[in-house]
């Protein structure tokens, strides 16, 4: 799988551009803020209908704007897919498959697969569980879309349901306890229903992508304490126990559903929903000890780095080479993690990578090197390419017109740091 047309129209610092990629090593070269991370945002927004950035569609548009607008044209085994999606600022998405609009966007998801790595990833092992919760929900978009459409139904449900118990408390108190608990006991049932399918589909991928970052980390980390990783879910045992799947998804929601009555009275008087796929987490262990508070610095980018590794060969082992995206992440990395990655990633059908300068790509990494610059003429600040050219192999001068449609100006190679909005 490789995209082959990339074109991004108010893309956050991209006014537009469009590309044509090739499989391969296409590495985009750029001071930091100039907007190079942008098109991987842009390309796994398409894969997963999401930011690995931000968790509103808001900031993806440029400012001045309505909307913003990206395309990609995807071949997979000879057979090419365009995804045309409009993004709003405000307001619903608008998406269409080869010109043909879709009542969804939703129904994009699995043309596109694809692995981004970051310098983002350690808030996987250090940071809040929203983090891993993001990344089980990143996975289960691209290996069981429509169980993307529950996770969609149940952020709804679930923000309804919120805004009912803030007023709750006070609304029995004021005598109005029967009208409360029979919407509440509608909320609920929606609320069950939606979370099971939720949680059975993450209890599967989590299972299945299990014994894959085991030994990733094992081949980062030999000497290490040996990686594991387990769903905890706030419902308890009884759902972490289940295999998940489609066939789990009445007994998850038969325990759910019992949770939610025997918490009632405390989300009464809090205000919130205590139990959900909202409030569960990824356990990340080594050994007997959790890998959060526990594990070194190079131990949690050695975890981060396998639970991107093992989603890798996860898809690898669903029957699609995904698009596999290193976002500046060499400049994060020790000497050898640096070499393991770029061993691994040797092998995709495309690799797509960023860098604030090319110093922090290793050598064994060849191929086309497109330079990003930004201009602020005659109006805001806008990202641009300024030149592309083959690296590192015995390559003849071209033509790159066809392949780049952007301004150009002068660039100022370095890491610091510039606004890229």
């Amino acid at each position: 799988m490789f995209v082959r047309e990339l074109t991004v129209r108010d893309f956050r610092s991209w006014p537009e551009a469009q590309f044509t990629l090739e499989p391969g090593t296409t590495i985009f070269v750029g001071r930091n803020g100039f907007g190079k991370t942008n098109l991987l945002e842009s390309l796994f927004y398409v894969a997963t209908l999401r930011s690995h950035r931000v968790s509103s569609d808001a900031p993806l548009v440029r400012s001045g704007t309505d909307a913003a607008r990206v395309i990609a044209t995807v071949e997979n085994d000879g057979r090419e897919l365009t995804v045309d999606l409009t993004i709003a600022a405000h307001g619903a998405n608008k998406a269409a498959i080869n010109t043909r609009p879709v009542r969804r966007t939703r129904e994009v998801l699995g043309i596109l697969r694809a692995v981004l790595f970051a310098p983002e990833d350690l808030a996987l092992v250090r940071g809040d569980p929203s983090e891993r919760r993001r990344f089980i929900d990143e996975l289960v978009a691209q290996l069981r879309p429509l169980a993307a459409g529950a996770k969609a139904d149940y952020d709804r449900v679930l923000r309804q349901r919120s805004a009912l118990l803030k007023t709750a408390g006070a609304a029995i108190r004021r005598g109005q306890s029967d009208s409360v608990m029979s919407t509440l006991d509608v909320w609920d049932q929606q609320l069950a229903d939606l979370g099971a399918q939720v949680t059975a589909a993450r209890l599967a991928v989590v299972r299945q992508l299990a014994p894959f970052v085991a030994d990733a980390y094992q081949s980062i980390a030999p000497h290490s304490r040996p990686a594991h990783i387990a769903y905890r879910s706030a419902a308890g045992d009884a759902v972490d126990a289940s295999p998940g799947g489609d066939d789990e998804v009445a007994a998850i929601r038969a325990v759910l559903a019992d949770r939610l009555v025997e918490v009632r009275s405390k989300e009464i008087d809090r205000g919130l929903c205590l139990v959900g796929p909202h409030r569960d987490d990824l356990h990340l262990g080594l050994g007997d000890e959790p890998a959060k508070g526990f594990a070194s610095h190079g131990e949690s980018w050695s975890f981060a780095l396998s639970l991107r590794l093992g989603s890798v060969e996860l898809l690898r082992d669903d029957g699609v080479e995904p698009v596999i995206m290193l976002d500046d992440v060499f400049a994060e990395l020790d000497v050898t993690r640096r070499r393991l990655l770029a061993e691994f990633t040797a092998s995709a059908d495309q690799l797509l990578i960023t860098a604030a300068v090319a110093e922090d790509i290793p050598e064994s990494i060849v191929g086309r090197r497109i330079c990003v610059g930004v201009t602020d003429d005659d109006g805001p600040r806008r990202s641009l390419v300024i030149a592309d050219e083959q690296i590192g192999t015995e390559a003849a001068d071209r033509d790159t017109s066809d392949a780049v449609t952007a301004e150009a100006a002068p660039l100022d190679d370095g890491r610091d740091e510039v606004d890229d909005d």
